[in-house]
């Protein structure tokens, strides 16, 4: 992958994380709240219609949770654009030590509440941060080679 793509790539990854954050406040007061009742129904198979944002409790989770994941995408936007467009080696090992530092409590912590399902969401988000940096990585040591 070139230092380019990989670039893009993280960028757009920091974008939907971004995103989803934002979705996710959103829900606290708009029609979106039906598709967190579903997500968070999910996460916590099976599907059964038990979980939901009815509780004040869920109500600051999502909250707080979604202004970390709009924080995130800006931090990681920023060392993209900062960083890491002018140093991969450095910028891609900060973005790999914040995105383990998320992604290894978070899915411990999912799963240990029974929404394992959530660790393969967390999976999917951390591809979209890991496989550029690590791409870009390989890509660069063939080319040495």
């Amino acid at each position: 992958m070139t230092h380019e793509t990989a670039t893009k790539a993280l960028k757009f990854a920091a974008l939907a994380s971004a995103l989803f954050g934002l979705a996710m406040i959103l829900a606290l007061i708009s029609p979106l709240r039906a598709v967190f009742d579903i997500f968070l129904d999910l996460v916590h198979l099976p599907l059964d219609g038990q979980q939901s944002l009815d509780s004040d409790s869920a109500h600051v989770l999502a909250a707080i949770s979604g202004g970390l994941l709009v924080g995130l995408g800006a931090l990681i936007w920023g060392i993209t654009t900062e960083v890491y467009a002018k140093s991969a080696e450095t910028g891609g090992r900060i973005i790999l030590t914040g995105v383990l530092a998320w992604y290894l409590p978070d899915s411990f912590g999912s799963y240990m509440v029974g929404a394992g399902f959530n660790v393969v969401l967390n999976t999917g988000f951390l591809a979209m941060f890991v496989l550029p940096v690590l791409l870009h990585r390989h890509s660069m040591k063939a080319a040495l080679a």
